[in-house]
């Protein structure tokens, strides 16, 4: 009989020096821990060397920073591991800057072992390429612009990142208090009622801009009228869906 052949754990290596973050994925048995070091010239090392799917990276290391260690290993280029960064420092500079170099996320400690490993699991599970991801990332702001939807107001961007997970996660529509809301603020760094009320907000400022036609001719239906404006759920279903049917 042919044996079968035993699926490969991801590999994870933790440039931090929280012992409970290090010892929670050196016993966890999703992952394959490699290694760890606060030392960011050991880090571009053992990183270089062993090639882990998932760098967790602090920005202040020893030697050389976080952002200093990224610039250094992007020599692996298609072995680049998926980037977790986590730090005290939260300023929005760091955050950005953390996101532009290719990080998957920003973390603002303390953090959660378990939070790190949720957030590492959403990751690894979305088998969209960035060319994909971007993509959909185009598709929903050209129909946020078309309603009416501002790109400045803070509503645009929890709305997009919730199509985006109603896209990944359907049954999350089903979920909209109990984990949309809190999975979006924790991206943002806010609470969850500012979440619902940023885009409650960016709906109403959409009706109010009198675009409602625009709407009902992309899904195709006169669905709503100038008096009738959706739910935060009821609209991020409907673009997700459609999301979903085109592909």
């Amino acid at each position: 009989m042919e044996k079968v052949k035993e699926k490969r754990l991801p590999k994870i290596y933790i440039a931090d020096n929280s012992e409970d973050i290090v010892n929670y994925f050196k016993q966890n048995e999703n992952f394959e821990f490699v290694g760890t070091s606060c030392d960011g010239t050991k880090v571009v090392e053992e990183v270089v060397e062993l090639k882990p799917d998932i760098l967790v990276l602090e920005v202040m290391l020893a030697g050389l920073d976080g952002f200093a260690v990224l610039d250094k290993i992007k020599v692996l280029k298609e072995n680049m591991p998926k980037l977790f960064f986590v730090s005290n420092l939260s300023h929005s500079g760091f955050v950005t800057k953390a996101i532009q170099s290719g990080a998957s996320y920003f973390m603002v400690k303390p953090v959660s072992p378990e939070n790190l490993e949720n957030r590492i699991l959403e990751v690894l599970n979305n088998g969209r390429s960035q060319n994909e991801n971007k993509q959909l990332d185009e598709k929903i702001s050209n129909i946020f612009i078309s309603i009416g939807i501002p790109a400045h107001i803070k509503g645009y961007q929890f709305l997009r990142e919730a199509v985006k997970l109603a896209v990944e996660e359907p049954e999350i529509i089903g979920s909209i208090t109990k984990k949309l809301y809190p999975t979006i603020a924790e991206r943002f760094e806010t609470s969850s009622s500012k979440v619902e009320r940023g885009m409650r907000h960016a709906i109403e400022v959409a009706w109010n801009r009198g675009k409602i036609e625009n709407i009902n001719n992309i899904f195709g239906l006169k669905i709503y009228n100038r008096n009738e404006k959706p739910t935060n759920g009821e609209l991020i279903a409907l673009i997700a869906d459609k999301m979903i049917m085109d592909g």
